[in-house]
């Protein structure tokens, strides 16, 4: 048992007793009120899901498990998991258990890659990577001991177990979509004494002499690693594992929703704006360029591109974070500094403007530019990296989940009809 799974055995019990508490003491207290326009605008704002793992806060945005996004940004992927799973910074020895548990864990079987070989050259990254998770499921720890009758209390053992094998896996299996999808030439082997997101990195295969690209990836797995329960991915992936379908089904309904438009596509869109805007002025446009271009964009009935968020009304910390390594890392790319002076244009012009409800960057509007930096231009596959972040938090809350005996989601749907009688009232 590795030190992750000692500190989770431990942990357990007590987070079942505060649930317990909760509801036999306040359960039924009201939380929450709903209105006609949440039933009809997507449930948005309704609280009606539990999510220990983070949160977002309208004025400071993501917090993982109490802490401050800006508190993490020199973290790696691993000590991020731990965070996400336990609650609690590990120690230096527990972040090196836990990094040599993932390594060990990165191979992908050789029957996945058949699979993916003989699919359409131009198939897209992302069902690429989504049936190379599906392909695996048959690698399901928590299925085979659900078969063979395990108690409910213990659920979350293979869970956890399936969630670090995916987990790990995942980078090894994205890395390899990269290179086939792309004709990059032969896959890397993952490097056991590497840390998670080294590992990425390097079997990409992006020239990197600088390790500065590794740097980026260690940031972005942290950035896009998790953001309540409610986003489309985590919900679906949480839905879907409530119905005790092992973590592969989970994790692959999560990366189906990542691959909308509307959830995962937006920093490719982002970086496609700040190209045109290359393109059209041939470099780095002047301050009363770039104002009058933002206006057409407006007045011509489009957006702006990772300007607002469904819930912060601040700028992003995600955005603020990969703004600090562009300007550390890559301070003459025109391209990124194209971003930075976006960002010091365009709030005032959407503030005037006066139809968007926050003016402030989300993380969407400066990593695209980055990625472009260091050579990773195939803007498809940039989804595929947010699925790699996000299947850290996706299978933490999964684990936690299981470990607390969460129930089946079902929620009651009513038809429009009914809502008509109740207003009417």
């Amino acid at each position: 048992m590795g030190k992750l799974q000692e500190k989770l055995a431990g942990q357990i019990p007590v987070w079942r007793e505060e649930a317990k508490a909760l509801v036999k003491e306040h359960g039924d207290k009201v939380i929450d009120q709903v209105k006609v326009s949440q039933v009809f605008g997507g449930i948005r704002g309704v609280k009606c899901l539990i999510c220990d793992t983070s949160e977002v806060a309208l004025d400071s945005g993501l917090i993982i498990r109490g802490k401050p996004l800006k508190e993490l940004t020199d973290k790696i992927p691993e000590e991020i998991l731990w965070l996400l799973m336990t609650g609690e910074m590990p120690s230096e020895e527990e972040t090196e258990d836990l990094r040599k548990d993932l390594a060990e864990r990165m191979e992908v079987p050789d029957y996945v890659w058949k699979v993916l070989e003989a699919m359409p050259e131009d198939s897209h990254p992302m069902c690429m990577l989504n049936t190379g998770i599906l392909v695996m499921e048959r690698e399901a720890k928590f299925r085979q001991a659900y078969n063979k009758g395990v108690k409910k209390p213990d659920y979350w053992v293979s869970t956890l177990e399936d969630a670090l094998d995916i987990i790990a896996r995942t980078a090894t299996l994205a890395a390899g979509v990269y290179r086939m999808r792309y004709n990059k030439g032969e896959r890397i082997s993952t490097d056991k004494s590497k840390d998670y997101g080294t590992n990425y990195a390097a079997m990409l295969g992006v020239d990197d002499p600088s390790g500065d690209f590794a740097k980026l990836m260690q940031l972005y797995l942290t950035l896009h690693s998790d953001h309540e329960s409610g986003n489309v991915s985590a919900n679906a992936a949480q839905v879907v594992n409530s119905a005790l379908s092992d973590l592969y089904y989970a994790v692959s309904a999560g990366f189906n929703g990542l691959a909308g438009p509307l959830h995962g596509l937006a920093n490719q869109e982002c970086l496609a704006w700040v190209i045109e805007v290359h393109k059209k002025f041939k470099g780095v446009p002047s301050d009363e360029d770039l104002t009058k271009f933002a206006w057409e964009t407006l007045n011509s009935g489009k957006v702006i591109p990772g300007y607002g968020h469904a819930v912060l009304r601040v700028t992003d910390p995600r955005f603020d974070a990969f703004l600090a390594f562009g300007k550390e890392h890559c301070p003459d790319d025109e391209i990124f500094n194209i971003v930075a002076k976006i960002f010091n244009i365009v709030p005032g012009v959407l503030k005037e403007h006066g139809k968007a409800k926050s003016p402030w960057p989300n993380v969407d509007a400066g990593s695209g530019s980055l990625l472009n930096h260091y050579g990773l231009q195939e803007f498809e596959y940039y989804t595929v990296l947010f699925s790699v972040s996000r299947t850290l938090g996706v299978c933490s809350q999964a684990v936690v989940a299981r470990a607390l005996g969460a129930p089946i989601i079902r929620p009651k749907s009513v038809t429009t009809g009914w809502v008509k009688e109740q207003v009417s009232k």
